[in-house]
């Protein structure tokens, strides 16, 4: 069982655009390939989980999530980084497709996604971190028994402004200030 870095994908990698539906409009952070390639060197399994309501709602396919999936793996391969793999939620409870529309055991911050990794690669969840922008995805984390980074990119800086924030949050500027929390607890 080996430790895992599960990181959210918009907002949290790349810049958040709203619905991703073009290509063109993914830009990744300019330290996400360096952040994770430090992850890998440290032997940490590095896996996306991300929400994709787009789908639910009609905006983009399945296959275009696929797509762009492809499209950063290659980018991380071509830096010299490895993303294991990808998981994503196309669910939504009041989705307007009705095969998309459910109460689903995936959608973050329910921990299915990280559950289904677990499973798949060999996880092991205690000395697992979860980064994302959002309090759901630090939630994910509570919710499996990893330790989870609330990131001030895309929706973080709004997030971490919340009152009713958990007292104990880890918040940290960006993905790489992340990964350098990682190490050292990893180290220590």
């Amino acid at each position: 069982m080996r430790p895992a870095v599960f990181l959210d994908r918009d907002g949290t990698i790349n810049e958040d655009v709203g619905y991703l539906d073009r290509l063109e409009r993914l830009t990744l952070f300019p330290w996400s390939i360096d952040a994770v390639r430090l992850l890998n060197a440290a032997g940490f399994c590095v896996v996306v989980i991300t929400n994709q309501r787009g789908v639910a709602t009609g905006v983009v396919s399945e296959e275009f999530v696929h797509t762009v999936h492809g499209e950063m793996s290659e980018r991380f391969c071509a830096g010299g980084a490895r993303i294991e793999s990808f998981y994503y939620c196309p669910h939504d409870a009041a989705a307007p497709i009705e095969q998309y529309r459910r109460d689903c055991s995936c959608r973050k911050p329910k921990p299915g996604m990280a559950l289904q990794a677990v499973d798949d690669l060999g996880i092991d969840l205690m000395r697992s971190f979860v980064v994302g922008d959002r309090w759901s995805d630090v939630a994910v984390a509570r919710n499996v028994g990893a330790t989870g980074i609330l990131v001030r990119t895309g929706y973080g800086v709004t997030q971490a402004a919340h009152a009713d924030r958990p007292a104990d949050a880890i918040v940290v500027n960006d993905l790489m200030a992340a990964t350098v929390r990682i190490l050292g607890e990893a180290e220590g």
